[in-house]
This record gives C-alpha cells, structure tokens and sequence, in this order.
C-alpha cells in the first residue's frame, strides 16, 4: 500500500520525490543486510575478562590481541579487560584455523567466534579471572597482523625506560599500564561526582595562552603573530581562579593542564595535571575539610579505607621532628634535642656549635642499625658532608651494652644512659649526633633519616609498609622566605597571593619576615601532593606585598589588582597534583607511570621527538629567527 501511493505521487512530482525515494531505498536495502548477517556489524559479544563458569554453552565473539601461543592448540587471547583461553579443536575440520593461528604472530589483532566451555578437571588456572573457562573456536579472523614488535607486551619483560617512552603506544596495552590509566580515570570521575553533585562546584576551563607574569616557577613563552610580543604557558590557573571568584562562580574546579620550563625529577613533568579548587566565603578549616572528603569518597576500595579527618603539624614542628616540611610519617626516627645532655661535655665541635645563634645538639635513632655495614654508615657521614656540609657522630649501642664511639670516651655513665633513654635507642641501635645551627641541623638529620630507611629496607628489614597510606596536613608556613642569592631581599614562599595569617598580620608592615602565611600543604608518604592558600582579597594589602615585600612589577599584574577592587569575595582555595597521587596509589616509580604520553627526564618526546626543529619560513609570521651554535650550524648545512 505504501509504495502504491508513495508511486502515485510520484507520477505527478518525480523530480521534487527522487532524493526522498533513493534515501528510502537505501534504508530500507540496509536493514535487508542488517537482518541476513547481523554478526556482520556485531565486532565482539563479550570481552576477555568477563567470561566465567555461568557464561558456559553460550556461543561469543571475542576480539583482542594474541598474548600467548601453545602447541598449536592453545591461544590466549588479551584486551582492556583481561585473558581469556582459547581452544583450537584438534580435528580435521578445523585444520584452517590451526594454519590460521599458526600464521599469525603474536599481538596480531584477531575475531574469534566460538562456545564457552569448562576447562577439563585440574586445568583450572586460578591466577586468570577466566581460569575456569575457555572458548572453543568454530571461526576466527585475523583483523591485523603484526610485524616483530622491539619488546614482548608482558610485565615480566625487562625493558628501559628510554625503550617504553619511544614506543608508548606498545608500552600501553601492558597489564600495568591499563591498570594505571583506568585507576586514574575512575579516580577523577569519582572526584567530579562529589565537586559537583555533593557541593555544587562548577567545572570551567581556563586559558592556555596566557600572559608572562612575576613569582613562581619559569614559564614556556609561546610567540604570536604581533612583533615582538609572546604568550606565556600558564604554570598553573592561579590567577584565573581568583577572578572567577570575583565574577561570582563562588566554586570552581578544574581538571587543569600546567607547564613549567624546569628540569624534569621523577615526581616532576613540564607538562602536569591538577585537581584545581578554588571557594568563596570559606577558611581554611572549610578546605581543608572538603579535600579530606573528596579523598575519602575517590579513595579506591582495593587500596582500603582512609581516616579522616588527617593529622596536622605546624612548618616549625615538622622540620625539627621530621627535617623536613613533607614528613613521611610511616615511620619513627624523630629527632630529637640532646643539647642539654651534651652541654657539659669537654668536645671542641660541640661547645663551638652551642655557643652559635641558634646552636643545638640533635640526634636520631636508627632502629637494628648495627644490622648495617661500616661503609653504610661511611655513606650517611659522606651525604651529610656533601650536601650540608655537616659532620655527624655516630654511635653504636653494641649487644653487650656497651657504647662504641669515639664520643663515648668523653660521656660519663650517667650521660651514656641519658642519652639512651632520651632517644629511646635500644640494643644493636645507632644513634646519630649533629651539632651546629638549628635548621641545618634538622635538615641534615632529615635527610640522614630517610637515607637510613631505604638502607635498612636494602638490608630486607621492612621499615615502611608500602600499602600504608600516612596523609598529613602541614601549616603554618612562614609567609616569607629569604632569597637564596640574596639572603637580605625576601621571595614568596608559596606564591605573591598568600594572605597573612590573622595573628601576625601587623607584623606584614614592620617585620615581614616574621609573617606566617595561611598557607598548607597536604603531604602523603612523605611527598607533596597538594597545596593552596586562602588568598589575598584586598588590593591595598596585595599592591603593597608585590610592590614593597617582594619588588615585583605590577603592571604586570593589572589586571588582577583591578579585579580586587571591585568587590572580590574572601576566597582560597586548593591544587592537588594528580599525577603525583596515583603515582603513589599504584606503587608507581615516577609519574610518567600514570601518565599517557610523558616527557622524558629531559623533558623530551621519544616517540615523536618532540621538540625538533620547525622550517625558518613557518617562523616569519611570528617574527623569530633562529641562531644557531656555529658546530650545529655546520652539521645542518652539511
């Protein structure tokens, strides 16, 4: 009936009906082929990790990789999900797929169509999610065949770093590395889920391109086409996120891409990733609570349950605790202060450090340190030399009870058992002295003490438990630092936008080195993975740090200054280095674990060998011309 009239309309119109008529035609010769072959669009029924006992008689078509080949009869077939056997049946009619299997390398990319079977009793492999199963095949098609691959695709195979980065796309179908992007996926997921259902936060995207402005770390420029004028590559989205909240978004978030020009570390990339958080109308116990929340609800199950709310420590009593302003706090060996123990003692090095400003006498404990060779404890003598050019004294509590030291000579019994009992040392124990400047002394027996940790751990005595998860906050920080090359001028400690805590806000005009800044740190295992402030809201009292505390140009900063003028909100807020985090949640050696396509340590691209070389006519518009070194010059003319 329908294609009666739809023809009788056409006998009066046949022009204005043709498209129509052809596209009717073609929809309706497709759903022909969908009905006749419906496998035919149908890429894969299951995937290789889902199958078990309940999926048995059941007929799948799986698709994936080729992981292992067994005696032409076995073949274990791999995708995002998992492993799944399968069986090639040993009879004449299925000698073309032997032939087919045969023929393929492994990592070819294959289809198989077969019937979900138990495997025979006692060759059940409990180490497979799918061990209990296997597909026996009636088909299988090869999809790709794949060349002789650099390295094998397995996590047991030894390869360098250098070799995985240049063929990442390889290195990525690892077990590992599957693992690692998908916990990172379902981490951030569950990190907007709570911003944004939980408190209403909105995700906005901020510039790449932005403007060079002062403090901080170095910033990648980027040229335009305007002579002479560059863009800037944001380190962070610091300052976009506070005029958000002048222009009233009062809860932003962000999944933010940094870029810092510096040398890159195992824990540092040029390109990284932040969790980005910034709030109106809050303080700092508000952050602080939110942060220890999201963590909570993002937290992985498998990696066990966090307490919150975490513990926290002022900057002050964790460098004289710990050494450090990111303690790892899975462990003892605080130090501690012997000063008034060794006051009296007649030894040159430790009447000359006492009488210094600011002189102590300080110690840590290494637990089973006598378990240690004489060329370990050589090495922590050499370390503290070379870096903080500190000696250290050590002494051994041997199982006898006696003390071996050369100090010893020069400590009366009741001293010997002071000091023992003060630093809590025990029998086969070493305890390490320093002498000198308070913060020298606490950074150098800092060191010292992690030194000792991964010593011990060498020595197979299991001093950090890697599935422990130890998060602290760390506040309090001063607001100021003295510069480095220039002790006499002072450099932010966090960043120019910090506000003064509270209580110390008078000293901002008379004493700002004395200034503590409302600044805090999130520190997990001993490593940063956060950091935020609340921010300065008033542009008086930012004009005057920039201008006067720190010297920095405000032009530069116009328009930041001119925002807070114009009724900007109390606000601070928060960024939580992801790539850091899963690092450490995986177990991971570096970041460039948990990140797709990292840098180099170099900060290089080794795939695409990236950054190369770009052809002088594409840099005119931009108004750039190269020099080149005269050795590299030559070497291109040649």
């Amino acid at each position: 009936a329908f294609w009666i009239i739809w023809l009788s309309q056409l006998c009066y119109n046949w022009e204005k009906h043709i498209l129509t008529f052809s596209f009717i035609s073609l929809c309706c010769l497709s759903a022909l082929i969908f009905l006749l072959d419906l496998s035919y669009f149908v890429a894969r029924s299951k995937t290789c990790g889902e199958l078990r006992l309940a999926h048995v008689g059941q007929e799948v078509t799986l698709c994936g990789w080729i992981q292992y080949k067994r005696h032409e009869q076995f073949v274990v077939l791999r995708d995002f999900q998992g492993l799944t056997q399968i069986l090639i049946p040993q009879v004449e009619a299925a000698s073309h797929l032997r032939k087919l299997f045969s023929d393929a390398p492994v990592e070819s990319v294959v289809r198989v169509t077969g019937i979900v079977i138990p495997r025979p009793p006692g060759q059940a492999n409990p180490r497979m999610q799918t061990g209990d199963i296997e597909v026996k095949a009636e088909t299988a098609e090869v999809l790709n065949y794949c060349k002789k691959l650099p390295f094998e695709i397995k996590d047991f195979t030894k390869k360098t770093e250098a070799l995985r980065m240049q063929y990442r796309y390889l290195d990525l179908r690892s077990i590992q590395m599957q693992y690692n992007l998908r916990l990172r996926s379902q981490v951030v997921m569950r990190m907007r889920e709570y911003l944004c259902n939980c408190y209403d936060f909105v995700d906005v995207e901020t510039p790449t391109l932005f403007k060079k402005t002062p403090g901080g770390a170095k910033e990648f420029v980027v040229p335009s086409r305007e002579a002479g004028k560059f863009y800037s590559l944001p380190q962070s989205p610091q300052q976009f996120k506070q005029l958000l909240m002048v222009g009233g978004l009062d809860r932003y978030f962000q999944v933010a891409r940094c870029y810092r020009d510096e040398g890159s570390k195992p824990d540092r990339q040029p390109e990284f990733t932040q969790i980005d958080i910034e709030m109106s109308f809050v303080d700092q116990d508000g952050i602080l609570a939110l942060i220890e929340g999201m963590l909570q609800y993002s937290w992985p199950k498998e990696k066990g349950l966090i307490k919150i709310p975490f513990p926290s420590i002022t900057y002050d009593e964790a460098l004289s605790t710990y050494g450090t302003d990111k303690p790892d706090t899975r462990f003892g060996m605080k130090i501690v202060d012997v000063s008034h123990i060794l006051r009296n003692v007649d030894v040159g090095f430790l009447q000359n450090s006492l009488r210094e400003p600011h002189g102590t006498v300080k110690a840590i404990c290494i637990p089973q340190g006598a378990k240690l060779q004489f060329k370990d404890l050589e090495s922590l003598n050499e370390l503290s030399k070379s870096q903080f050019n500190q000696f250290i004294s050590c002494l051994v509590l041997k199982p006898d009870g006696t003390m071996k030291s050369p100090l010893g000579k020069f400590l009366n019994e009741e001293q010997k058992s002071e000091l023992i009992r003060t630093v809590e040392a025990n029998m086969e124990d070493v305890v390490l002295l320093a002498a000198g400047q308070h913060k020298k002394v606490c950074s150098a027996l800092g060191k010292l003490r992690l030194k000792s940790a991964e010593l011990l751990e060498a020595k197979g005595l299991l001093f950090r438990d890697p599935s422990a998860f130890h998060f602290l906050w760390v506040v309090e920080f001063p607001l100021f630092l003295p510069k480095e090359e220039n002790p006499v001028e002072l450099e932010a400690a966090h960043h120019p936008f910090t506000a003064p805590h509270p209580l110390d806000e008078h000293l901002l005009y008379s004493d700002p080195s004395q200034v503590r800044g409302q600044h805090y740190d999130l520190v997990l295992n001993g490593n940063e993975i956060g950091g935020g402030s609340i921010r300065i809201h008033n542009a008086k009292q930012q004009r005057f740090i920039l201008e006067t505390v720190l010297k920095e140009d405000t032009e530069l900063l116009f328009h930041l200054l001119e925002a807070l003028e114009s009724g900007a909100p109390p606000h601070g807020g928060i960024a939580l280095g992801l790539d850091r985090l899963i690092c450490l949640l995986v177990g991971g050696s570096s970041i460039r674990d948990v990140i797709a396509f990292p840098k180099s340590f170099k900060g290089r691209d080794l795939m695409s060998n990236a950054p190369d070389y770009v052809d002088p006519q594409e840099l005119e518009p931009y108004h750039v011309q190269v020099t080149w070194p005269l050795t590299e010059a030559k070497a291109r003319t040649n």
